[in-house]
């Protein structure tokens, strides 16, 4: 938290977003420079989501002082536009206070400010206009505002809902943030001028007296309807909005905070679907901080550049094209390097199938939340084509592997380090189906190569041999702390490698040399990986206590990837306190303990 003799004067001033309203025009753009200061790299938040926040820093104040955001409804699309808002709400220390920084999806809050928390890129405009008509039944007289980025425009669902919305005629002001890193805010003195003219009463007036002349003699209404759009159309790019149904403003200067806030005071009186089109710049995004060593992603990059030079087949398909790991292969392979845009997940996919169907191999190098969107996709446009499709999946999220696992023809890896990483993608390359390999959203160790370049499909592979009748079976990166409890009780260690399909033949002969077995993964326990062995054992007869150690079933706060599986109590530390209690209290006959011990069991 800073205070006044930081600087931040007007921001440390506001008690409540509503004092914002009480200060003058003038002292908005000194505001702004406060609140652009604060989001500043300081390991809290991603150098990403900062350029994001920071480009719409005036934006954020300029609806703060028009609008009561305690009583309109606000919506925000995605969480990183939003980060000045959460400032200008009071939430300095959720930003600045938590180890994994503002929260990707800021959650609705008590305070009423939120409404409804943000969520993926697209959405907003569909709960925006769900809002607007539930307020319109009611008879609420209150505002609707759904903030887009120009991303949110590549998603399908936004253009539903864009086009709802002009059906309903509702009430409500779609606000687009079109930032673009290589052009500066090009609104101008002329077009801000254009805009607050189309936006204000005057134009209204003529607009609204114009339609109730014509009303009688729709012939010459509908010319004068059309005379309209294609005049507006000459000198604005909003035709397309105007055609689904929006009266469209703009382009205006989104770093002009006076005239946002003239441009919103007249959108506020308007009625009906509007749509406003600001323009800001993100500049260059902050510098990283490096925690040393190549991640995941820089590994993936490297394997691309690598198979690329030899397969001219290989194409990747992905959201993130911008991503560290993958600037190399895009600067290499520019015509290979195939970026949709941020929001077209369902179409990323979609894309992929068909580029398999012509002969080539693409690889969709995309986040494990972002492909739960394209869900539908994966399902029948790829599994059930077989088409050979690999999904490159980065994970933050802790829901991939439940989602997955029940879909048939999809070979599923998960490597314990960077160099199996490299072997797994080396085996999906060379299968003729579908195949993920799913990695986590950080570095990873990654000794020298072994010369074997490929993984035998479908087996695991035994770390160590104990004595105690006791067998880990670790899936994925947890492999490492899993040694650690290993060693203390002399149990056996698994690198399961597959999460489907299952070393069937090494489990059956695991349940016949030990007296119980533990699966752990940075998955959710409810139809994970650990299900998929209690289901295994369940269909041969096999009855042996099984532990499985996962991520809770809850949705849990924002961390550092090291952060979350500590508050799992998936390190090092959790996973052997666990393991070994609830092995002693096996062995000593507990009869609550050896109770919840039959397969299936979750702790």
């Amino acid at each position: 938290m800073s205070s006044a003799a930081d600087g931040y004067f007007l921001l440390d001033s506001l008690e409540l977003p509503a004092d914002l309203q009480r200060l003058e025009v003038a002292q908005l753009a000194a505001l702004a420079a406060e609140v652009r200061a604060l989001l500043t790299p300081d390991g809290a938040i991603r150098p990403e989501r900062l350029a994001a926040g920071r480009a719409a820093v005036e934006l954020a104040i300029a609806v703060h002082h028009v609008f009561d955001t305690s009583t309109d409804r606000i919506v925000w699309d995605g969480g990183d536009q939003g980060l000045a808002h959460a400032l200008l709400s009071g939430r300095r220390k959720p930003l600045y206070g938590h180890p994994g920084g503002a929260p990707p999806f800021p959650p609705r809050l008590a305070n009423g400010h939120d409404a409804p928390g943000a969520a993926h890129c697209g959405a907003a405009i569909g709960t925006a206009l769900a809002m607007a008509v539930a307020a319109a039944r009611r008879g609420e007289p209150r505002q609707v505002v759904a903030i887009v980025g120009d991303g949110a425009l590549t998603a399908g669902m936004a253009f539903e809902a864009l086009n709802h919305a002009g059906a309903l005629d509702a009430d409500m002001l779609v606000i687009l943030n079109d930032s673009d890193p290589a052009r500066s805010a090009t609104g101008g003195a002329l077009s801000n001028r254009l805009a607050q003219v189309l936006a204000g009463p005057l134009y209204t007036q003529l607009r609204d007296g114009g339609k109730k002349v014509l009303r009688q003699t729709p012939t010459v209404r509908e010319l004068a309807r059309r005379s309209e759009r294609h005049l507006k159309g000459m000198v604005l790019p909003g035709t397309m909005f105007e055609e689904l149904g929006f009266n469209y403003i703009g382009p205006l200067d989104g770093h002009d905070v006076g005239a946002l806030v003239a441009t919103l005071r007249n959108l506020k009186r308007r009625r009906g679907p509007q749509f406003l089109q600001v323009l800001t710049r993100t500049g260059a995004a902050p510098a990283a901080h490096e925690d040393g060593g190549p991640g995941y992603g820089e590994m993936l990059g490297q394997w691309l550049c690598e198979k690329a030079a030899a397969d001219p087949r290989l194409t990747v398909v992905t959201p993130h094209g911008r991503a560290p790991g993958l600037r190399e292969f895009a600067r290499r392979f520019p015509d290979r390097c195939l970026e949709v845009r941020g929001g077209a997940l369902q179409h990323a996919v979609t894309f992929a199938a068909g580029l398999a169907v012509a002969g080539l191999r693409p690889v969709v190098a995309i986040s494990s939340t972002a492909l739960q969107r394209a869900y539908d996709q994966v399902i029948h446009d790829v599994a059930l084509q077989g088409l050979p499709v690999m999904f490159a999946v980065e994970h933050a999220g802790p829901y991939d592997l439940s989602y997955l696992r029940c879909i048939p023809n999809l070979t599923i890896m998960a490597p314990a380090d960077g160099n199996e990483c490299r072997q797994m993608l080396d085996t999906a390359r060379r299968l003729p189906g579908p195949a993920v390999v799913r990695f986590p959203c950080s570095n990873g160790p990654c000794e020298s190569l072994t010369a074997a370049t490929v993984v035998p499909p479908g087996r695991a592979r035994l770390c160590r041999e104990g004595r105690s009748g006791l067998a880990l079976l670790s899936f994925g990166a947890l492999l490492e702390a899993a040694a650690s409890a290993a060693e203390r009780l002399d149990a056996s260690l698994v690198n399961m490698r597959f999460v489907k399909p299952l070393d069937e033949e090494l489990l059956v002969a695991l349940c016949a040399g030990h007296r119980a077995l533990v699966t752990l993964e940075d998955n959710v326990i409810a139809a994970g990986a650990g299900a998929g062995v209690a289901e295994l054992l369940a269909a041969r007869g096999v009855l042996i206590p099984l532990l499985q150690l996962g991520i809770p079933q809850r949705f849990s706060g924002e961390g550092s990837r090291a952060g979350c599986l500590a508050a799992a109590r998936l390190d090092a530390p959790g996973l052997v306190d666990r393991i070994e209690r609830w092995w002693l209290a096996h062995q000593k006959g507990d009869p609550l303990r050896a109770a919840a011990g039959h397969p299936g069991h979750r702790l």
